[in-house]
């Protein structure tokens, strides 16, 4: 893969219609993605000294952040608005699943991938004499697909 631009780096917000349609959250001057797959440790004494893994037993899961100006763009309105609406539906029903959102983050040159997300924070912050910012964290609350570009 040769170098690319990082605002080719893209986070999208699904808006929940059939077929769905994802928009860039606007301002965002980093993003970055962390794909964890938890390992399960089943060594014991036959292990030999060596460490063994159980293959296929961990959780996978992707961590999704980004930080920018605040434009007060429409996207920006859509990720305070799923925030919000995921807090409103606590009681542990798959309801509360429903009030996640889809994204989708697109790598260039690697490919996309798009699933459903909670926000896991969510943070605005101003200087004095300076911009307003915002930050969030997007954890999977589900089966996270991949494509190939």
């Amino acid at each position: 893969m040769a170098a690319q631009k990082g605002s080719a780096l893209l986070l999208k917000i699904g808006n929940g219609a059939s077929p769905e349609v994802f928009t860039t959250v606007g301002g965002l001057r980093s993003t970055s993605i962390t794909m964890n797959d938890e390992p399960v440790d089943v060594t014991n004494k036959d292990s030999l000294g060596h460490r063994t893994l159980l293959a296929g037993g961990g959780v996978n899961s992707v961590s999704v952040s980004g930080s920018g100006v605040f434009t007060d763009a429409a996207s920006e309105t859509s990720l305070k608005t799923a925030y919000f609406a995921q807090q409103n539906s606590t009681d542990g029903s798959s309801a509360q699943t429903a009030a996640f959102n889809n994204y989708q983050v697109i790598i260039p040159d690697f490919g996309t991938l798009t699933g459903t997300f909670m926000i896991g924070s969510m943070e605005y912050a101003g200087e004095y004499n300076g911009e307003v910012t915002y930050s969030v964290t997007l954890e999977s609350a589900d089966y996270i697909t991949f494509a190939a570009v």
